[in-house]
């Protein structure tokens, strides 16, 4: 069984950085994409970003473009989401997930693990 765990996420003020990182428990990580998703209260889970297993393709929601960055590192099994100029509305618990294929990735759907996600909170 893969787990992941999310950590970094705190209160920062609108304008602040944040990264959080997601650790991830198996032999086989590169052999996983990985996907950042967010939710806000009331809201449903939204995509964020994501990135494929060789770290050579990233994709971004349209309102990550610009300010938040994925990346992994192989050999930490570890993948990353740097978060530059938040906004309020960024406010969320962020959630990392994993799946071994490469279509679709922003699509919840097709994840098969799932952390149990940070909390960002942005003050304006």
């Amino acid at each position: 069984q893969v787990q992941l765990v999310e950590s970094g996420g705190g209160l920062v003020q609108a304008g602040g950085s944040l990264r959080v990182s997601c650790a991830v428990s198996t032999r086989t990580f590169s052999l996983y994409a990985m996907g950042w998703f967010r939710q806000a209260p009331g809201k449903e889970r939204e995509f964020v970003a994501a990135i494929n297993q060789s770290g050579g393709v990233r994709y971004y929601a349209d309102a990550a473009k610009g300010r938040f960055t994925i990346s992994r590192d192989n050999a930490k099994n570890t993948v990353y989401l740097q978060m530059n100029s938040l906004k309020p509305e960024d406010t969320a618990v962020y959630y990392c997930a994993a799946e071994r294929g490469q279509y679709r990735l922003q699509d919840p759907g097709v994840y098969d693990f799932w952390g149990q996600g940070t909390q960002v909170t942005v003050s304006s």
